[in-house]
Order: C-alpha cells, then sequence, then structure tokens
C-alpha cells in the first residue's frame, strides 16, 4: 500500500448575503470532514457570500463582510489542522476576483483567483468580476488588517500557482474552467500535481447532470490524478436551483458521490485514496516528454502532509475506498425532485404561512401542485427516514413545525398533513367550465391534502361586462354567439384577470380565515409552462401572474412525462384523468360542435414549441436558419407505409407521424408526434406562425413572475434570455421575403419536374 489520504468535499446550501448562516455552514462542513478523517476539505464556489449576490458583488461592504467571515472561520478551533479551501470574492488593487482562498492553521497559503469567468446563459460573471490573466504567475497580496492580525501575515501569494505538500501536489480550478478546452488542470497535472480541487456554482438544468459528471470524470481519465469536485446546493436566492452532487475521482472513476439534491443544508463527501495510484498510472513516455517541456508552475510550500503517518492504520485496516457507480435521476424524478426543493428553500427563507393556487383541473396546475405534494413528501420521509443526518432531521423538523405553525412536540403522521397546513387551492370556475374540470380538480386536492375552496366567478364578469355596456352601450359576444375576434378575446381575457385578483385576495385572507396563529399570507404560485411562455399562450396579469412559478421552466411534454411518473410513484391515480384530458382554458362557451383547446388556439403543438424554442434559443437560428433546418428533419417523407388495399389509399404528404427526432430536437420530443413530409411552405408557415407570435407577445416576458430555471431554451427575460421586446413585423421582414423566394424556387422546380414527367 502506497499514501492513503483521505479528502473531504462537500454540498452546501448557502443563501446569497447570509454571512452569518453561509460561515455557519462552512464550519459545520469543516468539523464534519475532520470527523471523517479528512486532511483537505474543499467547499463550493463563493461559498462565503453565496454565487447569487448579483450587483451586491459591487459593493464595498461585501468585501469587508467576507474579510471577516474568514476570520472567525480560520481561528475557530474546529478548523485547524486541515487545509481548508474556500471560495470568495477578493478586490486586489483595486480588481474585485473571484477567488479560492487556501489556508492551513491560521495561515493563509494562496489566493487563487478564477480564470475564465462563466458569462453566458444565466452567467454575468464579467459584470462583477475580472478574470486572472497572467497564467503561472504570483505577486504579493497585502492582506486585510482583519484577517492579518489572525494570521500573523501582512503579504501572502495572489496568482495562478501549485501547492506542494510534504507528500504531494495540489491546485484549484473553479467552476467554469472545467467546461474550457484548455482546462487549467491538463497543465497542472503535467507540472506534477496529483490533487485537483473544483469548486462551482453550477446550477440544474432537465437532463444536464450527466454532462457534468462525464466532464469531471473525463478530467482525469487522460491525465490520471484525484479531482474533488464541490457543489452549492439549494436556492439562494434567484431564480436558479443548484443540486449538489458533489464527488471524489480518482483517474477518471468515481469513488465517491454525493446526493443529487436533497434537504441536507451541509452534505460532505469523504474518500480514501492512494496517492501511488495516480504516479503509477502516469507511466507513459509520451507523458513524460510532454510533462518535461511544460513551462513550470510557481510552487507555494506547505509544511504539512495529507496522507496518513506509516504508523497508521494497517491495510488490512483501511485500504483505498472503491470505484462506485454514477447515479443519475431521470427527468420526471428530477422535475419531481427539483421544483420542489426549491419551493421549499423559498418558503422556509421568505416565512410565509404556505402557498395557494388556483387549481384549474388542467395539467399545468395540477403539475404544480403535484409539484407541492413531492415537496410534502420529501419533507415528511427526511423527517422519520433513520438515514437522515441528525443535524438534517433536527432542522426540517423545527422548519416543518415553524411553518405549518404546530407546537414543539408535533411531527407530521403523512404528507397530506403537511399539505393540509401549507398548501391551498381553489377552483375558479364559470360558465364555461366543465364539470369534468371542477371535478377532477377537487380529487386532487383531496387526494394530496390541501385545504380546497370552490367558487365561481360568474357574477364578478357579469358585473364588469355590465359596467362597460352601460358606459359605452355596447355588449361585446363570444365568437360563437356572432362576436368579433376582439370581442371574444377581452371576453376570455376578462376571466383570466379576474382570477388573479381573487387568487391575491383569497392568499391574504385564507391564513386568517383558518385561525393560524399568527395570521399570515401566502405565496401564489405561477402555473405557466416553458412552451406557453415562448409563444405568448397566456393573458397578462392573469392567474399566471403569481409570486413564484415552479414549472415556468418546464415543457409541456415534461410535465405530462412527470405526471406519468407521480401518478405511480406517489400513488396518486386521480392523475391519470388530466393526462387524457384536452388541454385548453375553458374560457369560451362549449358548443355542440365547439370545445376550446389550447393547441388549436395557438396554430402549433406543445411538441412543435419545444422544438421551436431549442432551435431559437440553443442552436441560436432566426426565422432564416430554423426553416432550412426544418426542411431537413420536417420534410422529410413519411415512412413507407402500405396503401389501404380496399381504398387504395395513400399517406397524406401532411400527415402527423410518430418522427424520430433530429439531432435538434429535445430528448423530451422522442415520444412526441412531430410532423413529417412537409412541403418547403408549410414549413414555411409554421416557421413564421412561430415568430410572429413570439414576437408580438414577447412584452409579456417582462412580466413573469420569477420562475424557476429548467430548461435551456426558457424564454425568461431577466437574465437569461435578452431580448427586444418590440419587434417589427416578421411578416414584412428580409428574413420573410427570402424565405418566401426559397418556397416559390422550390415550387417552381416541382412543377417543372412535374411537367416534364407528363411531357415524357
Amino acid at each position: 500500500m502506497g499514501r492513503l489520504m483521505t479528502l473531504a468535499t462537500c454540498s452546501l446550501n448557502q443563501w446569497a448575503m447570509d454571512f452569518t448562516g453561509n460561515k455557519t455552514r462552512i464550519i459545520e462542513s469543516i468539523k464534519r470532514a475532520k470527523a471523517a478523517g479528512a486532511t483537505l476539505r474543499v467547499g463550493p464556489e463563493l461559498e462565503i457570500t453565496g454565487y447569487g449576490c448579483l450587483d451586491h458583488f459591487l459593493e464595498g461592504d461585501l468585501f469587508l463582510h467576507s474579510w471577516e467571515m474568514l476570520g472567525q472561520i480560520m481561528e475557530d478551533p474546529v478548523c485547524q489542522d486541515i487545509v481548508c479551501d474556500v471560495g470568495m470574492p477578493v478586490r486586489h488593487r483595486n480588481v474585485r476576483y473571484n477567488c479560492r482562498v487556501i489556508f492551513y492553521n491560521k495561515k493563509i497559503l494562496l489566493i487563487r483567483p478564477k480564470q475564465f469567468l462563466a458569462n453566458d446563459g444565466n452567467y454575468r460573471e464579467m459584470r462583477y468580476f475580472t478574470p486572472w490573466s497572467k497564467e503561472r504567475y504570483t505577486e504579493d497580496y497585502y492582506l486585510e488588517e482583519t484577517v492579518g492580525k489572525i494570521t500573523g501575515q501582512r503579504i501572502v501569494p495572489f496568482g495562478d500557482a501549485i501547492i506542494s505538500t510534504r507528500d504531494t501536489a495540489f491546485a484549484a480550478e473553479t467552476c467554469e474552467e472545467l467546461f474550457t478546452s484548455n482546462a487549467p488542470h491538463i497543465h497542472q497535472g503535467l507540472n506534477g500535481c496529483e490533487i485537483f480541487t473544483n469548486s462551482s456554482g453550477s446550477h440544474f438544468e432537465i437532463r444536464k447532470i450527466m454532462t457534468r459528471l462525464t466532464l469531471m470524470t473525463e478530467a482525469t481519465r487522460l491525465s490520471k490524478g484525484i479531482y474533488l469536485y464541490a457543489n452549492q446546493k439549494g436556492c439562494d436566492g434567484d431564480r436558479l436551483y443548484y443540486d449538489g452532487c458533489s464527488m471524489i475521482i480518482v483517474n477518471g472513476k468515481c469513488v465517491a458521490q454525493g446526493s443529487q439534491f436533497g434537504l441536507d443544508d451541509v452534505e460532505v463527501v469523504t474518500a480514501t485514496v492512494d496517492i501511488e495510484e495516480v504516479r503509477s498510472a502516469r507511466f507513459a513516455p509520451s507523458r513524460g516528454l510532454q510533462a518535461q517541456n511544460q513551462p513550470a508552475y510557481p510552487r507555494i510550500e506547505a509544511d504539512v502532509a495529507l496522507s496518513e503517518p506509516k504508523t497508521g492504520p494497517s491495510p488490512l485496516d483501511r485500504g483505498p475506498s472503491e470505484p462506485v457507480t454514477i447515479r443519475a435521476h431521470s427527468p420526471p424524478e428530477e422535475i419531481a425532485l427539483c421544483p420542489a426543493l426549491w419551493l421549499w428553500d423559498y418558503l422556509r427563507r421568505v416565512g410565509s404561512a404556505g402557498f395557494f393556487i388556483p387549481l384549474s383541473g388542467g395539467i399545468d396546475s395540477c403539475a404544480t401542485s403535484v409539484i407541492v405534494f413531492s415537496m410534502c413528501r420529501l419533507v415528511h420521509q427526511a423527517i422519520h427516514s433513520d438515514k437522515t443526518h441528525p443535524a438534517t432531521k433536527a432542522q426540517v423538523i423545527a422548519d416543518c413545525r415553524k411553518l405549518c405553525a404546530k407546537g414543539d412536540d408535533w411531527l407530521p403522521s403523512s404528507p397530506q398533513e403537511i399539505s393540509g397546513a401549507l398548501f391551498h387551492t381553489c377552483f375558479m370556475g364559470s360558465i364555461n367550465s366543465s364539470a369534468d374540470t371542477r371535478r377532477r380538480a377537487k380529487l386532487l386536492a383531496k387526494d394530496i391534502g390541501a385545504y380546497h375552496t370552490d367558487m365561481n366567478i360568474d357574477t364578478i364578469v357579469d358585473a364588469l361586462t355590465k359596467l362597460f355596456t352601460t358606459v359605452t352601450s355596447f355588449t361585446p359576444r363570444f365568437k360563437v354567439h356572432g362576436g368579433t375576434p376582439a370581442e371574444n378575446l377581452a371576453l376570455q381575457n376578462i376571466q383570466a384577470r379576474i382570477r388573479m385578483v381573487v387568487a391575491y385576495l383569497w392568499a391574504q385572507l385564507l391564513p386568517t380565515v383558518r385561525q393560524r396563529p399568527n395570521g399570515g399570507s401566502l405565496l401564489v404560485l405561477g402555473s405557466a409552462n416553458v412552451d406557453e411562455q415562448l409563444r405568448g399562450y397566456l393573458t397578462k396579469y392573469d392567474c399566471s401572474s403569481a409570486d413564484i412559478n415552479p414549472i415556468g421552466g418546464i415543457s409541456k411534454t415534461d410535465l405530462k412525462a412527470f405526471i406519468a411518473y407521480a401518478a405511480k410513484a406517489f400513488d396518486l391515480p386521480i392523475l391519470e384523468e388530466f393526462l387524457s384530458a384536452t388541454p385548453t382554458a375553458e374560457l369560451e362557451p362549449i358548443t355542440e360542435t365547439y370545445v376550446q383547446s389550447d393547441e388549436a388556439d395557438m396554430g402549433m403543438t406543445y411538441a412543435e414549441l419545444s422544438v421551436f424554442g431549442r432551435l431559437r434559443k440553443v442552436h441560436k437560428l432566426g426565422p432564416w436558419g430554423m426553416y432550412e433546418r426544418l426542411l431537413y428533419s420536417w420534410g422529410k417523407p413519411v415512412p413507407d407505409e402500405k396503401p389501404d388495399a380496399a381504398a387504395g389509399a395513400q399517406p397524406s404528404t401532411t400527415e402527423q407521424q410518430q418522427s424520430t427526432p433530429a439531432a435538434h430536437e429535445s430528448p423530451e420530443t422522442a415520444h412526441a408526434i412531430l410532423p413529417r413530409g412537409l412541403s418547403p411552405r408549410e414549413i414555411r408557415d409554421k416557421v413564421l406562425r412561430f415568430f410572429h407570435f413570439f414576437q408580438i407577445n414577447r412584452h409579456k416576458a417582462t412580466i413573469l413572475p420569477p420562475g424557476l430555471h429548467l430548461e435551456e431554451y426558457s424564454p425568461e427575460d431577466n437574465r437569461f434570455d435578452l431580448r427586444p421586446f418590440l419587434y417589427p413585423s416578421i411578416w414584412a421582414s428580409w428574413s420573410a421575403k427570402k424565405i418566401d423566394a426559397h418556397v416559390e424556387r422550390l415550387e417552381k422546380s416541382t412543377e417543372d419536374k412535374k411537367i416534364g414527367g407528363e411531357t415524357a
């Protein structure tokens, strides 16, 4: 047996600007790491401040408080005799940097600034920080007095360096640096570095986890080494959720993996590794030649050994941790976990009396309600499970009692009991509502234990329309009664907007009605999915307006998959009825010949919307680029089918067929019905129709309630999808003219071939 060492990484549920709470969780993680025998502990990115401080990173107070918290961490007795890698922002020569501070026994070994900043999608790090561009270079940093008086240091190294201990060498990466083509660990490894730490604030997206896990394992598969990955966990005050999943990897094999999601505020992952395995694996002469020719890194000498003394436990008592199989949740499981835990973090930090949602009987509000129920299930499980860490169990019990307004000896007997205290639903029916939706809403609320009310809003609608008629002498009518499109839309919108006003009234007063101790008010939940927001298929300031929206980043197809999963996993057979029901807003009168349908109203299917959204955002295609791409995938002929022998019929070229998704189509559309065999003109019509509605409804994105970011084609206007909200008409645009000219050339070419064939 070579040199054994126990290393620790962790996932912390940090909260932006919660300096005291963040410090406490950092110290607790160090305590647990030491208890496991670890000699090196690494934590998440910017863990002292929390990652999502945004423009607070421009304030001097934040840097001052960071040093004050670091000083308290460094002098805590728990934090001695272990090398610690802690994340915080640092100002050096009046330049702001995102840094790792590495210390041991009240001495700072190195301040390592981040070299490559995340500056796309949800990230704007270059708004706050400057990347460190001086590779393999350090300079003097004059230490703040608040920490200098603890360390006895006036000057410490600042820059890009490797730390050499008595028995190994390690260096730091920070989040985005792993995702770059020329990652620092490549050159660090060729310079003899054997342990790499990566501290991240990597947010969750559906289906993203395997991309991240693969990158981490590949980081040491070629260059060999030990990789410690730490990630934040939880909601730190923004639209993102960080899913943890910290890992320790040795030579490309995972030997320890933390949980993805969870109610733990502190989770420490440890593994015992043999440093000789790294040295043995780096045997190739070609690697030796590359290493020999690498420019040297500065070395920081640390008088500490990370490995156990040779007089320690024998190999029979303790050996290296064995490789484990990497775990990843399925998309429906991710939806059951991530939004639910985001809601729990939000609720316990805001301290509201619970949640309220207008429960329509449709799949979107149903999915939102089931996510709240999933939250209640997770809380109940954490309270009653023997596997829950004692500190986590105590925290969850305290939070649950406080939020449910219960006594110190109360424990919930079921998830439904928690739901009954925290979750409130209401069916706000009208003359256009069906008996089926009212019944489904009532049964779902009963099964998940929610406090449910049932009402009609017709009297309020009638009062407003009569007021309009009294003032204008004009009586608006629905289109089925001969009204114009403008009248029809106005009569639908007034119902939707009334529901928003009623929702906030109910949310403010229901805790009082239920005589909840200390009263309080409820958070109103929105239930507009990502595809409806993309298309703008929602009424501005209707019941989609809310305090927060847990499904604002989830596609309709993924929501259906989640409901199908939850029907069995949560034992909720009523959900099968929601899956089979036609999506409808129920804002127009139902007649013998007309029933309102979402997809008919939108002029496109939810599966098509998912493809449009991914091409627009992920593949960065405008109208012309999207038209070109879909000519290939949606213009393919329908798969050969035998014609009906009796009728001799051929399949229509526009028939919707089960298709295999093209490369640009997301996995959630793999089972969806997508167009095939469309003509160029049909594809042109679909593309331009999508951009028409996206553009004219873009103003709605500016007022969407804060929604959890879960999908990479989200149209969220706050930070992720920055676009104008006032566009010129797509129909008169240069893109449309270019598409039209191309369609005409293709149609003429087809017609010429047809005429030529007939002549021959």
